[in-house]
C-alpha cells in the first residue's frame, strides 16, 4: 500500500484551501457545489479526492465531521450513469442514523443531476417496501451490512452492475462485529469496482479487509488531533449520588443551545431524561428501545435545534454528525480512552468552540489517568460550588420542529415547505427564509424548523394553505 500521512495542521494537509475546481469534476458538480457553498475542501478532501478520482482503492483515515462523506459522495457521483438504471455504487454504514444522514447527504450533492434514484437499506422498517423498490431498479444503495445481506440472500439486490463499494465508518462496523458481513458483501461485488475505506481509526480488522477486498489501495493518514482552543475540556469533580443533578447545575451555567450527553447505560440515560424533565428541559433520549420512526424524530429535533439535550450511551451515539453541538457533557466517564476523544470531537468543529464536560466520582480517578495519558493532556479540574450561581431561567431551544403527514412518496421536496412558508397562501404573514430553519424529507413524513415565537403561525399558515397543491396535516412535535 501507498501511505501518505500528513497532520492536519501540516503545510501539505493545509492544501485543503484548494478549490473543488482544481478536480476533475463535471460542470454540473462544481456549479452544485458552489450552490452550497462548498467553496474550499476540507484536509481529507483535499488529501483523498485526487487519488480517488484517479480510479485508486483508497483507505482514508479521519475524524467523523471531516468532510469525507462529501469526499465519497463526489467520486460515486463522477463514476456514475444516470441513463442506465441499475445498482452502481453501494455504501456501507454502521447504523442506521449514519445511512440516513449520507443519503441526505449524496441527495445534496446530485440535485443538478435528474432523476437519480437513492435508496437507502437498513433494519427498523420492513423489507417488503424495500423489495418493491428494488424491482424498479435504483443508482445509489445505501445501508447497513445485516440488512444489505437479506436483500442479497433473497435475490432482491443485484449488484452486476457495482463500479464503487465505500465502507463509511469502517472501525465502527468491525467494532460492531460486522466483519463477516462486510466480508459476505464485499465478495458479492464485481471484482473489477473501486473499493473506498474510511476510518476514525486503524484496527487490526481493516487491514484484513485491505488483503481481502481491495486492489493496491492507496493509503492516506490524517493525524487530526482535537485543538485545545477549540474544545475547552473541564472535569469536575463529585460524589457519586451527585451525578444526575450536576447535569441541570452544568446547563444552566454554560446554557448551551445543543447538548449531547453521555451515559454508559440506557438506565442511566432514562433516569436522567427524568432529572432534566423535571427540571423544565427540552431533553430527548435515543436507545435501541426506540422504534426507527422514533428514533428519526428525535435525531431531526435535535439536528433543528428543538431540542436542549440529547442523552444518548456510545452504542445510541454511534454515527451521529450534528453541526453546531456547543457541548459535550460525559456524564459517566468511559473506560475507554478512545471512546472519550470520538464524543468530546462531536463539538468544536469547522470554525466553532465547543464545550466538553465530564462528571467524575473518587471511583473514576484511573479511568480519567487513562483519558490524559492517551490525550498528552493534563485535566483541568473543577468543583460545582463554582457553578451554584447560575442562571436559573428556562433553557429554551430557539427552534420549533414541525411534522408535516406527507414526504418522498407524495413527491415533496424541501423547496415545496419553503414555498408554502415563505408564500402568500395560508394566511396574511409570510415567512423568511431565515425564519426557517432545516428540512428534512423522509419516505412518510417532512420535517421542518421554525423560529420558536412563530411555531403556531406557521402550523396555521401550513394547515390553511397547500404543500405541492395538496391540503396537508402539520403539527409541532412538541404537542
Amino acid at each position: 500500500m501507498t501511505e501518505i500521512t500528513q497532520p492536519a495542521s501540516s503545510p501539505a494537509a493545509s492544501s485543503a484551501g484548494r478549490s473543488f475546481n482544481e478536480l476533475p469534476l463535471s460542470p454540473r458538480l462544481k456549479a452544485t457545489l458552489e450552490q452550497l457553498e462548498y467553496l474550499t475542501m476540507t484536509p481529507i478532501q483535499a488529501a483523498s479526492l485526487p487519488i480517488a478520482l484517479a480510479g485508486h482503492d483508497l483507505i482514508a483515515q479521519a475524524k467523523t465531521g471531516s468532510g469525507k462523506t462529501a469526499a465519497f459522495a463526489l467520486v460515486l457521483l463522477t463514476n456514475l450513469n444516470p441513463r442506465r438504471f441499475a445498482v452502481q455504487t453501494m455504501v456501507l454504514c454502521p447504523t442506521r442514523e449514519l445511512a440516513d444522514q449520507v443519503t441526505q447527504e449524496i441527495r445534496r450533492l446530485a440535485r443538478s443531476e435528474d432523476n437519480i434514484k437513492i435508496l437507502t437499506l437498513c433494519g427498523g422498517s420492513t423489507l417488503r417496501p424495500q423489495r418493491d423498490s428494488l424491482e424498479h431498479g435504483a443508482h445509489i444503495v445505501v445501508g447497513t451490512p445485516g440488512r444489505i445481506m437479506d436483500h442479497l440472500e433473497r435475490g432482491s439486490l443485484n449488484l452486476e452492475a457495482l463500479n464503487t463499494l465505500v465502507l463509511d465508518e469502517a472501525d465502527r462496523m468491525l467494532d460492531m462485529g460486522f466483519y463477516d458481513d462486510i466480508a459476505y458483501v464485499s465478495k458479492q461485488c464485481p471484482p473489477g469496482r473501486q473499493t473506498l475505506l474510511f476510518s476514525a481509526t486503524y484496527p487490526e480488522g481493516i487491514e484484513r479487509l485491505a488483503r481481502q477486498f481491495m486492489r493496491k489501495p492507496q493509503e492516506v493518514k490524517l493525524l487530526e488531533q482535537h485543538e485545545d482552543s477549540k474544545i475547552r475540556q473541564r472535569f469536575y469533580e463529585i460524589k457519586h449520588e451527585e451525578r444526575l443533578q450536576a447535569v441541570p447545575i452544568l446547563l444552566k451555567h454554560y446554557r448551551p443551545v445543543s447538548t449531547l450527553a453521555f451515559c454508559n447505560t440506557k438506565q442511566q440515560c432514562r433516569d436522567l431524561l427524568d432529572v432534566l424533565h423535571a427540571q423544565g428541559f427540552y431533553a430527548l433520549t435515543l436507545n435501541g428501545d426506540l422504534e426507527q420512526r422514533e428514533r428519526d424524530q428525535v435525531l431531526i429535533q435535535f439536528a433543528n435545534r428543538s431540542c436542549s439535550v440529547l442523552v444518548a450511551t456510545d452504542v445510541a451515539a454511534r454515527g451521529l454528525d450534528i453541526t453546531q453541538l456547543e457541548a459535550v457533557i460525559n456524564v459517566d466517564v468511559t473506560p475507554d480512552p478512545e471512546i472519550y476523544i470520538h464524543r468530546i470531537g462531536r463539538t468544536g468543529r469547522a470554525d466553532e468552540d465547543g464545550w466538553a464536560f465530564s462528571l467524575c466520582s473518587p471511583a473514576d480517578r484511573r479511568r480519567v489517568a487513562a483519558i490524559a495519558e492517551m490525550t498528552k493532556s493534563e485535566p483541568e479540574w473543577h468543583g460545582l460550588g463554582s457553578l451554584q450561581s447560575g442562571n436559573d431561567a428556562p433553557l429554551v431551544p430557539p427552534m420549533v420542529t414541525l411534522q408535516i403527514l406527507g414526504g418522498r412518496k407524495e413527491k415533496i421536496r424541501p423547496g415545496d415547505v419553503l414555498g408554502a412558508l415563505t408564500g402568500e397562501a395560508g394566511g396574511e404573514r409570510q415567512f423568511t427564509r431565515e425564519q426557517v430553519g432545516k428540512i428534512t424529507v423522509t419516505d412518510q413524513s417532512t420535517y421542518v424548523a421554525v423560529a420558536r415565537e412563530l411555531a403556531r403561525e406557521a402550523v396555521r399558515k401550513l394547515t390553511h394553505g397547500k404543500v405541492k397543491g395538496k391540503t396537508v396535516k402539520v403539527r409541532a412535535l412538541e404537542d
